[in-house]
């Protein structure tokens, strides 16, 4: 707000700790994201999202924020990341930051302090309650597995923390924290940043008495102050991780009349291959109709009246081409046909690193190798229940956070050129074959797939009704199609793409003018029925 570039752009999520390492210590770090600046702007993409490189213990890398106002030493300094600005700024890339504001570090000064006596100024900042006859205040339970409330005996009261123990919740409802959150929020914008990708924003008006985590009744209330504090009269752009979100209520946030967001992240979608009810661990098929149904129910509510992001993969998600393509036979026509379905919706599109390579989950590794928080935790819990060994470790190769973390894949150097010695976290195998130097200069590659698809999107003929046309979907029970058209005052495009590895009878829908882009390297999609191959997708032009 107030603009609207944002709509018209593709954002780009980079992954700090495993995008590009600049001094060879094995971690990521903000000169590696300089030097690769030039990549991302070939590529296409507007503004780049950065997950945090604050300073911070990195119990969770980074979303543990010990000091607002400094950037992590793994990640370099803060000079470092004013060049960034600079350097991005001067090729028209925007920088939004990752504003973790639901839950610091237990060892931020704030929390230092907090816990140090009841009657510290900073008690109130943290969320503290008594025990119930030697046992935590209530049965609520963290994200990361096990009770949300954590023993200290300094105090002899427990600290609430939705996800890790040294993720302590920061207390909303009380004035002197927010105005200190919207003071930090304010610095990182007078540093030029253009905006704010805000981490689980939807639970920052919990109201824990009342059982309340997500969605809390000062929620809105919190987040049109923060707009009123900070963003007013700023060209930025923020978007809201709301994982309870629904169609119905998504417009509370994104409504332009309400001064919130610009857009929400919601998760109904990355939710239908787990059992309802049981958690992402408890794993089932993905249902096709299922997913374009709420996919199209996300098209079709909000967008009058507000706006949608768009997204396969983030840092949370395993590897798209691995979870609903085929990361073996078909990796490059289905990873292709999955970026075909996304680009062609109404919505901000977000691309995560590697995914314009389709870069694949990670071989199955031993639960020692993993170092993601959520993984290690969720293990010891689901073998406390009886889950086999072999269950959970299915689970977590499907499912694991670390999939997604595995460092860059820039060639077929050793360690994928990420850095010359052994990262923090392994390289994916598959680095020999699947890298940016090999897909830069195929121009057949899933990354000039990429490339067109947001051309397409950006400076086109067509962009006005990829943006902002009416979207319908056909065949919604067909279990291998995926079509759907979007239509403008001046344009008719379909989206026809088999999601499948069994070839599928295209019934005549359409009279095509033109094949845009295609799965399939030079294929086109022409008039009459046609038999579509495992994962041939297309976006063509309608007469």
């Amino acid at each position: 707000m107030p603009g609207s570039a944002w709509k018209k752009s593709v954002i780009y999520q980079i992954y700090p700790i495993s995008f590009m390492d600049s001094n060879d210590d094995g971690i990521g770090d903000i000169p590696g994201i300089i030097s690769k600046l030039d990549y991302l702007k070939a590529l296409g993409v507007d503004y780049l999202w950065l997950s945090p490189v604050y300073k911070s213990p990195m119990d969770d890398n980074g979303y543990d924020i010990s000091d607002y106002y400094q950037i992590g030493s793994q990640f370099g300094t803060m000079e470092e990341m004013d060049r960034l600005i600079e350097q991005a700024h001067l090729r028209d890339l925007k920088i939004v930051m990752d504003l973790v504001a639901n839950h610091t570090s237990d060892e931020h000064v704030w929390f230092q302090a907090s816990k140090s006596s009841k009657d510290n100024p900073y008690r109130d900042f943290y969320v503290w309650r008594k025990g119930v006859s030697g046992n935590p205040p209530s049965d609520m339970q963290s994200w990361f597995s096990g009770s949300a409330w954590e023993y200290d005996e300094t105090t002899d009261e427990y600290y609430l923390h939705l996800f890790s123990k040294k993720q302590p919740d920061l207390n909303w409802q009380n004035d002197a924290m927010r105005r200190e959150m919207y003071r930090m929020i304010n610095f990182w914008l007078d540093k030029g940043v253009d905006g704010f990708r805000m981490d689980v924003i939807d639970l920052v008006g919990k109201e824990i008495d009342r059982g309340i985590t997500g969605n809390g009744p000062r929620l809105h209330e919190f987040i049109q102050e923060m707009h009123q504090a900070c963003f007013v009269g700023r060209e930025v752009m923020n978007v809201g991780e709301t994982g309870g979100v629904r169609p119905e209520t998504a417009h509370l946030f994104t409504s332009p009349s309400r001064h919130e967001l610009d857009l929400v992240f919601q998760f109904q979608h990355v939710a239908l291959d787990e059992i309802q009810g049981q958690g992402k661990w408890a794993l089932k098929p993905l249902h096709l109709p299922e997913l374009k149904r709420v996919m199209s129910i996300w098209q079709s509510s909000i967008l009058g009246d507000g706006w949608n992001s768009l997204y396969w993969n983030n840092h949370d998600q395993p590897r798209i081409v691995s979870r609903w393509g085929d990361d073996q036979q078909y990796h490059d026509e289905s990873t292709k046909a999955l970026a075909i379905i996304l680009h062609g919706m109404k919505g901000t599109p977000f691309i995560y690193q590697g995914e314009e390579l389709g870069m694949t989950n990670l071989p199955p590794l031993p639960i020692e190798s993993y170092q993601d928080v959520e993984t290690k935790n969720i293990y010891k819990e689901k073998i406390s229940q009886g889950w086999s060994h072999d269950q959970i470790m299915k689970s977590i190769a499907t499912k694991g956070r670390d999939n997604a973390r595995s460092p860059m894949q820039w060639s077929d150097r050793p360690f994928a050129g990420f850095s010359s010695r052994t990262p923090w976290l392994m390289v994916n195998p598959n680095y020999t074959f699947i890298n940016a130097e090999n897909a830069v200069l195929n121009p057949n590659s899933i990354f000039h797939t990429y490339r067109h698809l947001i051309e397409l999107r950006k400076s086109s003929p067509f962009s006005d009704t990829i943006i902002y046309g009416d979207y319908e979907l056909m065949l919604p029970e067909h279990e291998q199609l995926y079509v759907y058209t979007r239509t403008s005052a001046t344009k008719r495009l379909a989206v026809i793409a088999n999601l499948s590895p069994i070839p599928v009878q295209l019934p005549l829908l359409f009279q095509i003018k033109q094949t845009l882009v295609s799965s399939y390297p030079g294929q086109t999609l022409g008039q009459g029925s046609k038999t579509l191959q495992p994962y041939e997708a297309y976006l063509v032009e309608l007469i």
